[in-house]
């Protein structure tokens, strides 16, 4: 083959057309079902998480009736290759009675949390609680009320919403810079939960999806 003056071989067209192609998005995600095989962590008795099909698809349901544990995974995420946390939920109901910034109120229908260790001990990590508020401004945030390693921020609240799904987007390292001042470049775990044990109360929850990416489009709730 002769290749002709002033045109570029098909190498060199090959390597600028895989120039030119817009990059995948990197994504870390987690179905219902590997959430439900994570360990769990009980603080007051147990939280009843399960697949159920809703909406046609499968997903997971967690039901805290006066209880409170949470299903972790202990694992390393870079935020500079996959900075946005996303996830799709719905909730059955809220605790408008409770003040949540209180021990005795400290209980969501619906929480996602993301914690990065800050030292050796176990006890030195900051973690960023996103909640479902039932009474706290969309947007707000406090410190939890058993420790000020962890802040709460209402990401949805109240009960406008309840019963849809919604799609959530956090950018990850903006919040702990808003939070507690720091820029990680790396989380070591996250967990998701439903609690009811401080107030006696009782609120499912549904989670279709869970990732970390590169992207910052929302998921694609059912």
């Amino acid at each position: 083959m002769v290749n002709h003056p002033g045109l570029p071989t098909l190498a060199v067209v090959t390597a600028l057309m895989i120039v030119a192609s817009p990059l995948q998005a990197a994504e870390i995600s987690f179905s219902p079902q590997s959430i439900l095989n994570w360990p769990e962590k009980s603080f007051d008795g147990h939280t009843q998480y399960q697949i159920v099909q809703r909406d046609g698809v499968a997903v997971l349901q967690s039901r805290a009736n006066g209880q409170a544990s949470a299903l972790y995974l202990e694992r390393e995420i870079d935020l500079q290759r996959t900075p946005w946390l996303k996830w799709c939920w719905q909730i059955s109901g809220v605790h408008p009675q409770l003040n949540e910034r209180t021990r005795a109120g400290d209980d969501y229908p619906a929480r996602v949390y993301v914690a990065r260790s800050t030292g050796l001990l176990p006890w030195q990590v900051e973690s960023v609680n996103y909640v479902w508020s039932s009474n706290q401004p969309s947007g707000t945030s406090w410190p939890n009320a058993f420790t000020d390693k962890a802040q709460l921020l209402a990401v949805e609240s109240g009960s406008e919403r309840v019963g849809q799904w919604m799609s959530v987007v956090r950018d990850v390292r903006a919040d702990f810079r808003a939070l507690f001042g720091s820029d990680p470049q790396t989380i070591d775990g996250i967990a998701l939960m439903s609690d009811g044990d401080n107030a006696g109360v009782d609120a499912s929850a549904w989670f279709s999806r869970l990732a970390f990416s590169s992207d910052a489009r929302p998921l694609s709730c059912p």
